[in-house]
């Protein structure tokens, strides 16, 4: 196989896909934030902006209906800006106080990237933390196995996910070209949306991500009849946001790797 068929870099999200198995770090802290305020979110409600930047995220909850109508309801007006900064400080503050025992290795995650690795594949990272909330993160993840060859987070580019900014400088960083070399994998629409936008190929995980939501022990404890029916739930969404592939567990990524190569290489060969 040629270079230009190659997959040359997998660029991973990290909370919900390569640590932090269901994503609660931030669930948590997003819950608590606005019980605080007076007005209650749903676990779901949390859950749907997740992979955006922190701050976006928050204001991306405040612009659900029910939520608008919740907030005017509570204060007597819309929220604005400051409000947003308001809760983010608060956000902020809650998360940091538990987020390096959220840094724990999703299994099947540690050998994938040292099977990527003995395949010459080069490691990047992005994500919907901030820098400073990774300073926390990026040594504890290393202490348990875990370090990207480059990593960036969401407040060192003009702008977070959707936005394909991040990846951009992941293939800056790492030297890679052509974007079709390159797989973007994560477990939130947002993840598969700035895949997209950077026109890689994108990868969505189902077990372990905040999309699905469960913890590990839920999902071996539920009944097949139910589990089956929210991971049905879980691909169904990201087959609509257009993912490319949608994987139940990170170990599949090679097997979707030699699938790409081999869709590359009958297309130049054709």
């Amino acid at each position: 196989m040629t270079q230009q068929e190659r997959i040359k870099a997998v660029i991973l999200d990290w909370a919900g896909t390569v640590i932090d198995y269901g994503c609660f770090a931030p669930m948590h802290a997003f819950i608590q934030v606005f019980e605080e305020a007076g007005v209650r979110i749903t676990t779901r409600e949390a859950r749907i902006p997740m992979g955006m930047l922190k701050w976006d995220h928050i204001e991306a909850i405040l612009q659900m209906e029910r939520i608008k109508v919740a907030w005017a309801d509570r204060y007597g007006k819309e929220a604005v800006k400051e409000d947003v900064d308001r809760l983010y400080v608060r956000f902020e503050t809650i998360l940091m106080e538990s987020l390096q025992t959220y840094t724990d290795p999703i299994p099947g995650a540690l050998e994938t990237v040292n099977q990527l690795r003995e395949a010459g594949i080069a490691i990047g990272s992005t994500t919907g933390y901030t820098s400073g909330m990774m300073e926390t993160i990026v040594p504890e993840a290393k202490r348990k196995g875990y370090s990207p060859d480059y990593w960036i987070a969401s407040d060192q580019v003009k702008a977070g996910r959707p936005y394909p900014y991040m990846i951009f400088q992941n293939l800056n960083e790492l030297g890679i070209f052509p974007p079709s070399a390159v797989i973007k994998v994560g477990d939130t629409v947002s993840d598969v949306l700035e895949g997209k936008n950077a026109g890689v190929w994108t990868v969505a995980v189902i077990r372990g991500s905040s999309e699905l939501g469960l913890t590990e022990e839920e999902v071996y404890s539920l009944p097949e009849d139910e589990l089956a029916v929210r991971l049905n739930q879980a691909r169904r969404t990201f087959e609509e946001a257009g993912a490319d592939y949608v994987i139940g567990s990170i170990h599949l990524l090679p097997s979707v790797i030699d699938e790409i190569e081999r869709t590359k290489l009958e297309r130049t060969t054709s």
